[in-house]
Protein backbone atom coordinates (compact mmCIF):
# COMPACT_ATOMS: atom_id res chain seq x y z
CA UNK A 1 0.00 0.00 0.00
CA UNK A 2 2.59 2.35 -1.18
CA UNK A 3 0.45 5.75 -0.82
CA UNK A 4 2.38 7.18 2.29
CA UNK A 5 4.79 9.12 -0.49
CA UNK A 6 1.32 9.80 -2.37
CA UNK A 7 0.90 13.52 -2.90
CA UNK A 8 -2.50 13.55 -4.67
CA UNK A 9 -5.62 13.94 -2.66
CA UNK A 10 -5.49 11.92 0.28
CA UNK A 11 -2.37 9.96 1.36
CA UNK A 12 -2.38 7.57 3.26
CA UNK A 13 -0.06 5.72 6.00
CA UNK A 14 -1.25 2.05 6.72
CA UNK A 15 0.68 0.10 8.98
CA UNK A 16 0.19 -3.79 10.44
CA UNK A 17 0.15 -4.69 13.78
CA UNK A 18 3.37 -6.22 15.01
CA UNK A 19 1.11 -9.31 16.29
CA UNK A 20 -0.54 -10.52 12.50
CA UNK A 21 2.95 -11.80 11.82
CA UNK A 22 4.85 -14.88 13.93
CA UNK A 23 6.58 -13.92 17.21
CA UNK A 24 9.37 -16.36 15.73
CA UNK A 25 10.53 -13.45 13.70
CA UNK A 26 12.79 -10.58 14.77
CA UNK A 27 11.46 -7.46 14.81
CA UNK A 28 13.27 -6.44 11.89
CA UNK A 29 12.50 -9.41 9.95
CA UNK A 30 8.74 -8.92 10.84
CA UNK A 31 8.80 -5.30 9.17
CA UNK A 32 10.52 -6.48 6.05
CA UNK A 33 7.78 -8.67 5.74
CA UNK A 34 5.36 -6.19 6.28
CA UNK A 35 7.13 -4.37 3.49
CA UNK A 36 7.25 -6.91 1.25
CA UNK A 37 3.66 -7.20 1.67
CA UNK A 38 2.81 -4.14 1.19
CA UNK A 39 2.38 -2.59 4.04
CA UNK A 40 4.15 0.75 4.53
CA UNK A 41 5.28 0.22 8.20
CA UNK A 42 4.70 -1.94 11.13
CA UNK A 43 3.01 -1.10 15.02
CA UNK A 44 4.93 -2.35 18.04
CA UNK A 45 3.40 -3.89 21.12
CA UNK A 46 4.18 -3.23 24.51
CA UNK A 47 1.86 -5.86 26.16
CA UNK A 48 1.10 -6.98 29.45
CA UNK A 49 4.00 -9.88 29.26
CA UNK A 50 6.91 -8.93 31.06
CA UNK A 51 9.26 -9.91 27.69
CA UNK A 52 6.82 -6.99 26.25
CA UNK A 53 6.88 -4.23 29.11
CA UNK A 54 10.80 -4.73 29.15
CA UNK A 55 11.28 -3.44 25.29
CA UNK A 56 10.34 -0.17 27.44
CA UNK A 57 11.66 -0.76 30.79
CA UNK A 58 14.88 -2.82 30.04
CA UNK A 59 17.79 -0.62 28.87
CA UNK A 60 19.24 -3.87 27.13
CA UNK A 61 16.19 -4.87 25.01
CA UNK A 62 15.33 -1.04 24.81
CA UNK A 63 18.68 -0.66 22.77
CA UNK A 64 18.66 -4.18 21.14
CA UNK A 65 14.93 -3.31 19.55
CA UNK A 66 15.73 0.52 18.84
CA UNK A 67 19.03 -1.11 17.09
CA UNK A 68 16.75 -3.01 14.78
CA UNK A 69 14.57 -0.38 14.07
CA UNK A 70 17.58 2.02 12.93
CA UNK A 71 19.86 -0.51 10.88
CA UNK A 72 16.68 -2.02 9.28
CA UNK A 73 15.19 1.16 8.59
CA UNK A 74 11.51 0.01 9.23
CA UNK A 75 8.82 2.50 9.36
CA UNK A 76 7.47 2.28 13.06
CA UNK A 77 4.98 5.96 13.97
CA UNK A 78 2.77 4.17 16.07
CA UNK A 79 2.86 1.90 19.81
CA UNK A 80 0.16 -0.16 21.27
CA UNK A 81 0.48 0.18 24.81
CA UNK A 82 -1.72 -2.37 26.25
CA UNK A 83 0.25 -3.66 29.24
CA UNK A 84 -1.31 -0.80 31.21
CA UNK A 85 -4.33 -3.52 30.79
CA UNK A 86 -2.48 -4.78 33.43
CA UNK A 87 -0.93 -1.71 35.36
CA UNK A 88 -4.31 0.52 34.90
CA UNK A 89 -3.95 4.15 36.19
CA UNK A 90 -7.28 3.92 37.92
CA UNK A 91 -5.48 1.14 40.04
CA UNK A 92 -6.59 1.10 43.93
CA UNK A 93 -3.48 -0.27 44.84
CA UNK A 94 -0.50 2.65 45.09
CA UNK A 95 2.19 0.50 43.77
CA UNK A 96 0.19 -0.26 40.39
CA UNK A 97 -1.01 3.21 39.52
CA UNK A 98 3.05 4.28 40.30
CA UNK A 99 3.92 0.97 37.85
CA UNK A 100 1.63 2.72 35.32
CA UNK A 101 3.33 6.36 35.34
CA UNK A 102 6.45 4.54 35.45
CA UNK A 103 5.49 2.45 32.03
CA UNK A 104 4.01 5.15 29.83
CA UNK A 105 7.14 7.66 30.92
CA UNK A 106 9.60 4.86 29.76
CA UNK A 107 7.16 4.07 26.83
CA UNK A 108 6.97 7.86 25.78
CA UNK A 109 11.10 7.71 26.01
CA UNK A 110 11.23 4.49 23.59
CA UNK A 111 8.90 6.31 21.50
CA UNK A 112 11.05 9.45 21.45
CA UNK A 113 14.15 7.16 20.82
CA UNK A 114 12.79 5.76 17.96
CA UNK A 115 10.58 8.02 16.25
CA UNK A 116 7.39 6.95 17.40
CA UNK A 117 4.56 9.93 16.93
CA UNK A 118 1.59 8.04 18.79
CA UNK A 119 1.21 5.83 21.89
CA UNK A 120 -2.38 3.96 21.78
CA UNK A 121 -2.96 3.86 25.37
CA UNK A 122 -5.70 1.34 26.36
CA UNK A 123 -9.26 3.61 28.14
CA UNK A 124 -9.51 1.18 30.74
CA UNK A 125 -9.87 2.81 34.43
CA UNK A 126 -9.45 -0.29 36.00
CA UNK A 127 -9.73 -3.91 33.90
CA UNK A 128 -8.57 -6.82 36.87
CA UNK A 129 -10.79 -5.17 39.63
CA UNK A 130 -13.86 -3.85 40.06
CA UNK A 131 -14.96 -0.27 38.82
CA UNK A 132 -16.01 2.86 40.95
CA UNK A 133 -16.18 6.15 41.24
CA UNK A 134 -12.40 5.93 43.03
CA UNK A 135 -10.77 4.15 40.22
CA UNK A 136 -12.12 6.83 37.38
CA UNK A 137 -10.23 9.42 39.50
CA UNK A 138 -7.58 7.46 40.25
CA UNK A 139 -7.25 7.31 36.28
CA UNK A 140 -8.23 11.10 35.55
CA UNK A 141 -5.31 11.59 37.89
CA UNK A 142 -2.72 9.37 36.12
CA UNK A 143 -3.68 11.32 32.61
CA UNK A 144 -3.37 14.47 34.04
CA UNK A 145 0.16 13.55 35.73
CA UNK A 146 1.86 12.05 32.48
CA UNK A 147 0.38 14.38 30.27
CA UNK A 148 3.23 17.28 30.75
CA UNK A 149 5.76 14.32 30.61
CA UNK A 150 4.34 13.56 27.20
CA UNK A 151 4.36 17.17 25.75
CA UNK A 152 7.75 17.87 26.61
CA UNK A 153 8.64 14.72 24.25
CA UNK A 154 6.45 15.87 21.48
CA UNK A 155 4.55 12.19 22.07
CA UNK A 156 1.26 12.08 21.37
CA UNK A 157 -1.08 9.77 23.85
CA UNK A 158 -4.13 8.94 22.42
CA UNK A 159 -7.01 6.46 23.57
CA UNK A 160 -8.12 3.37 22.62
CA UNK A 161 -11.57 2.86 22.60
CA UNK A 162 -12.34 -0.43 24.47
CA UNK A 163 -14.41 -3.29 24.84
CA UNK A 164 -16.39 -2.41 27.68
CA UNK A 165 -18.10 0.63 28.41
CA UNK A 166 -16.11 2.96 30.45
CA UNK A 167 -15.17 4.31 27.16
CA UNK A 168 -16.05 1.74 24.17
CA UNK A 169 -16.72 5.14 21.86
CA UNK A 170 -15.09 7.64 20.88
CA UNK A 171 -17.44 10.67 22.60
CA UNK A 172 -16.96 8.49 25.79
CA UNK A 173 -12.79 9.47 25.32
CA UNK A 174 -14.00 12.84 24.43
CA UNK A 175 -14.90 13.74 27.71
CA UNK A 176 -11.03 12.79 28.99
CA UNK A 177 -9.71 14.73 25.97
CA UNK A 178 -11.55 17.60 26.70
CA UNK A 179 -10.87 17.83 30.47
CA UNK A 180 -7.43 17.75 30.11
CA UNK A 181 -7.14 19.78 26.72
CA UNK A 182 -3.88 19.31 25.84
CA UNK A 183 -2.82 18.58 21.86
CA UNK A 184 -0.74 15.61 23.51
CA UNK A 185 -4.08 13.85 24.58
CA UNK A 186 -6.22 12.76 21.41
CA UNK A 187 -7.95 9.45 20.19
CA UNK A 188 -6.61 6.14 18.45
CA UNK A 189 -9.94 5.08 18.13
CA UNK A 190 -10.59 0.96 17.14
CA UNK A 191 -13.20 0.91 14.25
CA UNK A 192 -14.29 -3.11 15.55
CA UNK A 193 -14.76 -2.06 19.01
CA UNK A 194 -16.93 1.08 18.20
CA UNK A 195 -19.24 -0.73 16.27
CA UNK A 196 -19.97 -3.45 19.00
CA UNK A 197 -20.25 0.20 21.01
CA UNK A 198 -22.86 2.26 18.56
CA UNK A 199 -24.96 1.06 16.29
CA UNK A 200 -23.79 4.40 14.55
CA UNK A 201 -20.01 4.55 14.00
CA UNK A 202 -20.08 7.53 11.82
CA UNK A 203 -21.48 9.93 13.81
CA UNK A 204 -19.65 8.16 16.66
CA UNK A 205 -16.41 9.28 14.71
CA UNK A 206 -17.65 12.64 14.14
CA UNK A 207 -17.77 13.65 17.75
CA UNK A 208 -14.10 12.95 17.60
CA UNK A 209 -13.60 15.73 14.62
CA UNK A 210 -9.82 17.28 15.11
CA UNK A 211 -9.22 15.10 17.68
CA UNK A 212 -8.19 11.12 15.38
CA UNK A 213 -4.48 10.95 15.94
CA UNK A 214 -4.84 7.45 14.30
CA UNK A 215 -7.15 4.88 13.63
CA UNK A 216 -7.16 0.50 14.34
CA UNK A 217 -8.97 -0.73 11.14
CA UNK A 218 -10.40 -4.34 13.42
CA UNK A 219 -13.20 -6.67 12.56
CA UNK A 220 -15.64 -7.64 14.54
CA UNK A 221 -19.23 -8.73 15.22
CA UNK A 222 -21.46 -8.50 17.89
CA UNK A 223 -19.38 -10.19 21.41
CA UNK A 224 -16.53 -10.95 19.45
CA UNK A 225 -13.47 -8.37 19.64
CA UNK A 226 -10.94 -10.18 18.37
CA UNK A 227 -9.07 -13.12 15.84
CA UNK A 228 -10.90 -11.87 13.08
CA UNK A 229 -10.08 -11.24 9.55
CA UNK A 230 -11.52 -8.77 7.56
CA UNK A 231 -14.55 -9.75 5.80
CA UNK A 232 -15.93 -11.60 8.17
CA UNK A 233 -17.77 -9.44 10.78
CA UNK A 234 -19.81 -6.01 10.52
CA UNK A 235 -17.48 -2.92 10.41
CA UNK A 236 -18.25 -0.59 7.52
CA UNK A 237 -14.53 0.07 6.86
CA UNK A 238 -15.67 2.55 3.76
CA UNK A 239 -18.15 4.17 5.51
CA UNK A 240 -15.69 4.42 8.65
CA UNK A 241 -12.86 5.34 5.78
CA UNK A 242 -14.89 8.05 4.07
CA UNK A 243 -15.71 9.98 7.31
CA UNK A 244 -12.18 9.73 8.45
CA UNK A 245 -10.56 10.93 5.45
CA UNK A 246 -12.99 13.32 5.15
CA UNK A 247 -11.62 14.65 8.81
CA UNK A 248 -7.35 14.05 6.96
CA UNK A 249 -6.82 11.57 9.32
CA UNK A 250 -4.32 9.69 7.81
CA UNK A 251 -2.25 6.79 10.05
CA UNK A 252 -4.03 3.82 9.84
CA UNK A 253 -3.33 0.22 11.62
CA UNK A 254 -4.35 -2.97 10.43
CA UNK A 255 -4.87 -5.00 13.99
CA UNK A 256 -5.51 -8.44 13.30
CA UNK A 257 -3.96 -11.81 15.05
CA UNK A 258 -1.37 -14.10 13.09
CA UNK A 259 -3.57 -17.60 13.87
CA UNK A 260 -0.34 -19.94 14.00
CA UNK A 261 -1.36 -22.08 10.84
CA UNK A 262 -1.52 -20.40 8.03
CA UNK A 263 1.41 -18.84 5.87
CA UNK A 264 2.08 -15.18 6.99
CA UNK A 265 3.20 -13.62 3.59
CA UNK A 266 -0.55 -15.47 2.65
CA UNK A 267 -2.30 -14.00 5.37
CA UNK A 268 -1.47 -10.17 5.95
CA UNK A 269 -1.45 -9.76 2.20
CA UNK A 270 -4.89 -11.31 2.02
CA UNK A 271 -5.96 -8.93 4.52
CA UNK A 272 -3.93 -5.70 2.95
CA UNK A 273 -5.75 -6.04 -0.33
CA UNK A 274 -9.55 -6.34 1.79
CA UNK A 275 -8.31 -2.70 3.36
CA UNK A 276 -6.87 -2.00 0.33
CA UNK A 277 -9.85 -2.16 -1.76
CA UNK A 278 -11.98 -0.48 1.21
CA UNK A 279 -10.03 2.73 0.97
CA UNK A 280 -10.01 2.52 -3.46
CA UNK A 281 -14.03 2.69 -2.54
CA UNK A 282 -13.88 5.51 0.35
CA UNK A 283 -11.60 7.38 -1.73
CA UNK A 284 -14.18 6.82 -4.79
CA UNK A 285 -17.25 8.02 -2.50
CA UNK A 286 -15.55 11.32 -1.77
CA UNK A 287 -14.16 12.09 -5.06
Amino acid sequence: MNVAKNHTSHPIYVSLYEKAMPDTLSFAEKGALALECGYNGIEISVDETDARLARVLDPVVKKEILQEIHSSGISVKTMCLSGQRRFPFGSRDAEIREKSHEIICRAIDFSYDAGIRVIQIPGYDVWYEERGKDTEAYFAQGLARVIPYAAAAGVILAFETMENDFMNTSAKAMKYVADIASPYLQIYPDLGNIRNGTDDPISDLQSAKGHIAAVHLKETVEGVFRNMEYGQGRVDFVGCMRELMLQNVGIYNCEFWYDGKTDPAELITRNRQYIEKCFLDAKGEIS
